[in-house]
């Protein structure tokens, strides 16, 4: 085995102070291997983050479904998400990585497997843009599914593709708050950006995770609750929720017991949080169907 490149999850979960809601969906989360069976061929090579320890994390939090976002480390072989989601009785979906050779038969394939997605990596460190009309094409393909495109942008990028967001056929997420940077504050232009966005396109999602790539001053990462917090006030029913674990690339590793207790301090009320955690991720990722 290859020596992993980026640290591991932090293995000692606490118990969240937070009681998630029945049906709280993870909804930006990874599987990583075991690399012996889901070779890794990424940017990046992590400790292997398997099935089963996925599975004891969302015990330990108390979250009912998931959405298995693959990741660059696993190229477009999908297959780690597929397999998960086949003992998974119905609680898991995923995002599929996707390229050029993908035809309809095997989107169909994917779709029959429980995907709703496919991401897009905008961000340096993941390789950069990807080719823009490879790019088109694989959008007007999903968009016969009714899938959304996840898109992951350096905050600094975001700008320059607004317009070209606003015009997508399809619904679409952005990861991670947009990646700002909380130290720039909520004037800063990239997240007027993504504020703007959600507040004149209804096919603008964002997802309130990332709290530990947003933050500047390090743990307990509270300096990225006033973002989620404009994020939530601005498009309720266009908000959802993840973990991102096993969290690779971070400055700080969090413990996911920590990042779960943020969620009231941004989603204050109830009905909120059942919006953030529920209800907007079983409507986006068709979870009421079979």
């Amino acid at each position: 085995m290859t020596k992993p490149t980026v640290p591991g999850p932090d293995p000692d979960t606490r118990v969240p102070k937070f009681k998630l809601p029945p049906l709280a969906c993870d909804a930006h989360t990874h599987i990583f291997g075991p690399g012996a069976k889901y070779p890794y061929v990424g940017s990046y090579i992590p400790p292997d983050a398997p099935l089963e320890d996925f599975v004891k994390l969302h015990k330990i939090l108390g979250i009912g479904r998931a959405v298995i976002v693959n990741a660059s480390v696993h190229g477009t072989d999908n297959s780690v998400a597929l397999d998960a989601i086949k003992v998974s009785e119905g609680r898991f979906r995923a995002v599929a990585n996707l390229d050029g050779g993908i035809t309809e038969d095997g989107l169909q394939e994917l779709h029959d497997g429980g995907f709703r997605g496919c991401r897009f990596n905008f961000v340096k460190h993941l390789g950069g843009t990807p080719d823009m009309k490879v790019f088109h094409r694989i959008v007007d393909m999903v968009a016969k599914l009714n899938w959304h495109v996840d898109l992951h942008f350096d905050a600094v990028d975001l700008p320059d593709y607004a317009e070209l967001l606003a015009k997508l056929p399809v619904r679409y997420t952005i990861d991670h708050m947009g990646r700002v940077k909380a130290a720039d504050g909520l004037d800063q232009l990239p997240f007027r950006t993504l504020i703007d966005l959600m507040q004149r396109d209804e096919k603008c999602w964002v997802k309130v995770s990332g709290c530990e790539r947003v933050t500047s001053a390090g743990p307990p990462f509270t300096d990225a609750v006033p973002f989620a917090k404009k994020i939530c006030e601005t498009a309720p029913d266009r908000v959802i929720w993840g973990t991102d674990w096993p969290h690779p690339n971070v400055k700080a590793m969090p413990n996911d017991g920590d990042l779960v207790d943020l969620i009231p301090l941004f989603a204050t009320t109830a009905e909120l949080q059942q919006k953030i955690l529920v209800d907007n991720p079983a409507r986006l990722f068709d979870f009421d169907s079979n």
